[in-house]
């Protein structure tokens, strides 16, 4: 049961970098740490051989469903905090989680964009502000913890948004010149990425759950994601 929840967590609601950036192996392992301590804690408390046969059966079938729901209830909670969405968010890229949508938002999702879709983590993009009040209002909110990225109103495909992403992209060699004593990492996720050609990656950061920020690789031409790495590029 463990290895199928597994399997649905990391393949499907935290593949990479999201069970790093967005905290899902660490919570995987909570939910399952605390179901495989359940099992044995609560057999110990009812195990008895003096007990009739019928009635430790009886006490086990209990334990172990109360380990499917402890399992069950922990894979919602994982499921509530999984990431929905990679937002390009102006000049960055932002993990926009399932909690992280306020719920009178949810309805204001553009078509062909789901709030929480089955299939894991979607990249996507924020329109432009209908009105410099409503961008106004909306970076208040911000502030307030309600990001831009999390304003379903605000959302479009990211196909559409693929020129303002080159745009706002920044030169490879830039990230290297920063951060020089990450140069081998960096050139074997370029060397590893569709593209290949340092010359035409960019690179925009990523925030998300966790403290840490890390940096999405682009291609140039086209603004595809080609690649992630854990550096902090603000």
């Amino acid at each position: 049961m463990a290895s199928l929840a597994a399997l649905l967590v990391f393949v499907l609601w935290y593949p990479y970098p999201y069970r790093e950036v967005s905290g899902g192996r660490e919570l995987f392992f909570l939910v399952v740490s605390v179901d495989v301590v359940l099992g044995p804690l609560l057999t110990l408390a009812v195990f008895n051989t003096a007990k009739p046969r019928a009635a430790l059966r009886r006490d086990l079938v209990v334990v172990a469903l109360l380990q499917l729901a402890g399992l069950g209830y922990g894979l919602w909670t994982v499921n509530l905090a999984r990431p929905v969405h990679l937002v390009f968010e102006i000049d960055r890229f932002r993990v926009i989680h399932r909690m992280d949508i306020p719920a009178e938002m949810e309805a204001l999702a553009p078509a062909g964009i789901p709030v929480a879709p089955l299939t894991g983590p979607t990249p996507i993009a924020l329109r432009d502000f209908k009105s410099p009040a409503q961008k106004m209002e909306y970076t208040l909110a911000a502030l307030g913890g309600v990001h831009l990225g999390a304003r379903s109103d605000l959302w479009q495909s990211y196909d559409a948004g693929r020129a303002q992403v080159v745009q706002a992209a920044r030169p490879l060699a830039d990230l290297k010149r920063r951060f020089p004593r990450d140069a081998a990492a960096i050139d074997a996720a370029v060397a590893a990425s569709p593209v290949g050609d340092p010359a035409r990656v960019r690179y925009l950061p990523l925030v998300a759950r966790k403290a840490e920020a890390w940096t999405v690789l682009l291609d140039g031409v086209s603004g595809s994601i080609i690649g992630y790495l854990p550096i902090d590029s603000f």
